[in-house]
């Protein structure tokens, strides 16, 4: 391995300590107190070096399987990211299981089939092995949960949307994570809210208590573990009573557990929700939200997918078919009036389609359009909400943009206390998920020209220390999170001054049918995972050295 010299830096340790101008050096991919002579200098003046970043909340685990870097995470200084989130991985999976799994991706996460059945060969069927077929092609250091509804129905087939678990198949069960753990997971993921393509709880929701804390204890038996899950977001009560029973979980198995999102929207529920997180943490209970930083900005087209259609049985029964053949059933006047009939403005949703501007289009004729909200057009023209949708579509071959942009997470005030509160880890991006609605990627980026540089409601060690050292040591991430003596060299060097994002593209880059979002960045010089450079100046590398943490 090159051994490296880092000069002249501001070196901001991950530790929270203040940063401090010297050099850093590195030998065989860990961090060493000194090297006689590297074999490899960086020039770092006027740049901070800070430890790599952990994104704790992705769902690259289809990605993965072709694109071993995480594209675009690496760009934004992630050198660390956490998949198999919400309950849903990869593996286990039987022969027979794929289609179940590829289902559930492509409604809760957006992940089409097309694109599972271009890049992901489905040739495992453990979750060691999974891991396995991952590593060695890796760009990026990965954190992998295994997830409860594919254990669930790689253990109890159909019966896992049907009833509890028995003893015989909960001891199956804790058999499956027991391995996961000894071969590198990270932990266990689980949903109180998710949905299948059939409108049914996944099967992680069917679990009752004795299942979820047989797992928490067979995943705590290894050392370590994090349970992570999706609160029951929609009915405040219910996600307060999941965050006690995660308490419950975290003094029973001595492990952290860690739920998302919890968004900056303020108000009653979100005083709730801290309040509930402080009595767990007083009662000794390990018990984190995820929070992120930006507005939780959203696109809609209908060449794409959008889950601000799955409510619109209509609409989403067209969204399900290929591309190729919507703009027909779009346009089918026999379809119209059941398709305007049933967008209307629902009361009081933030995530209202009329709240939505257009944003990019192709025809001539909208381009008059551009920036106006979808009911501003309906009021002006005397039309429904859906036939603005409609209209301006089918104009563009579907593939006119709507935006809904500053509205979720939109209280900054209230933002800036969760990025900074020690009852929430930074960390809720869904990076590698719903890919042709936003790009999760680049949170940390904004965090670090946002917050700390224009805003200042954070010091530079303290934004670092909250992407890095903090979570490494909260979700057992070992070896990592900080720039001291023996932990693995994850290191980013970047312009504090410069560091930005820069325009958000939607690219045609990704296998099956489909494009996506992504978040180009500005400022970052180099990006090393374990000492090598994986991307800088001239763009990434041919290094592949990231391993499963």
């Amino acid at each position: 391995m090159t051994t490296t010299a880092i000069r002249n830096g501001l070196v901001v340790d991950g530790t929270g300590a203040a940063p401090v101008q010297r050099d850093l050096f590195i030998h065989d991919g860990k961090i060493v107190d000194n090297v006689e002579s590297p074999e490899r200098v960086i020039d770092a003046a006027g740049r901070v070096v800070s430890p790599g970043f952990i994104d704790i909340h992705t769902h690259f685990d289809p990605q993965l399987c072709w694109d071993g870097l995480a594209t675009p995470s690496l760009e934004h200084g992630v050198t660390t990211v956490v998949i198999g989130n919400c309950s849903l991985s990869l593996a286990p999976v039987k022969p027979d299981g794929a289609a179940k799994l590829i289902s559930m991706f492509q409604v809760i996460e957006d992940i089409k089939k097309p694109t599972f059945d271009a890049a992901v060969p489905w040739c495992w069927e453990t979750f060691p092995e999974y891991l396995d077929f991952i590593r060695g092609k890796l760009g990026v250091n990965v954190g992998a949960l295994i997830g409860h509804s594919a254990v669930r129905a790689y253990v109890m087939g159909k019966a896992s949307q049907e009833r509890a678990a028995t003893a015989t198949e909960i001891d199956a069960m804790c058999d499956i994570v027991e391995e996961a753990m000894a071969a590198g997971a990270l932990g266990i993921s689980s949903s109180y809210l998710d949905m299948d393509e059939e409108g049914r709880p996944v099967p992680s929701r069917y679990a009752e208590i004795d299942e979820k804390l047989a797992l928490a204890k067979a995943m705590s038996a290894s050392g370590r573990g994090v349970w992570q899950v999706v609160p029951y977001i929609v009915d405040p009560e219910q996600l307060l009573d999941n965050i006690r029973e995660l308490g419950d979980i975290s003094l029973a198995a001595n492990i952290p557990c860690s739920l998302q999102p919890v968004l900056g929207s303020g108000g009653r529920a979100l005083d709730d929700q801290v309040r509930a997180l402080t009595e767990q943490h007083e009662r000794g209970a390990r018990v984190y939200g995820q929070t992120m930083p930006r507005t939780f900005d959203m696109n809609m087209r209908l060449s794409e997918t959008s889950m601000l259609l799955f409510g619109y049985p209509t609409w989403k029964e067209i969204m399900n078919l290929p591309s190729s053949e919507r703009a027909a059933k779009f346009g089918d006047p026999a379809n119209r009036d059941a398709l305007v009939e049933e967008m209307v403005p629902r009361e009081g949703s933030i995530f209202g389609i009329a709240n939505m501007r257009v944003g990019d289009v192709k025809s001539a004729e909208n381009e008059r359009y551009q920036g106006r909200t979808v009911a501003e057009i309906a009021q002006a023209e005397g039309k429904r909400i859906g036939e603005v949708v409609l209209d301006l579509s089918l104009k563009d071959d579907l593939d006119t943009e709507f935006k809904l942009a500053g509205v979720v997470n939109a209280d900054q005030d209230a933002v800036a206390r969760l990025i900074d509160s020690p009852l929430c880890h930074f960390g809720a991006s869904d990076a590698g998920a719903h890919i042709t609605q936003f790009c999760g990627t680049g949170d940390t980026t904004y965090l670090l020209s946002h917050f700390v540089r224009e805003s200042g409601t954070m010091t530079l060690e303290r934004g670092i220390h909250r992407m890095t050292g903090e979570v490494a040591r909260d979700w057992g991430i070992r070896d990592r999170g900080t720039l001291e003596a023996g932990r693995a060299a994850d290191v980013v060097i970047f312009d504090a001054d410069r560091v930005a994002i820069t325009k958000e593209e939607f690219v045609d880059d990704f296998p099956g049918e489909a494009r996506r979002y992504v978040r180009r960045a500005e400022g970052f010089d180099r990006v090393l995972v374990n000492g090598e450079v994986v991307y800088g100046a001239e763009g990434y590398t041919d290094a592949r050295p990231g391993k499963i943490v």
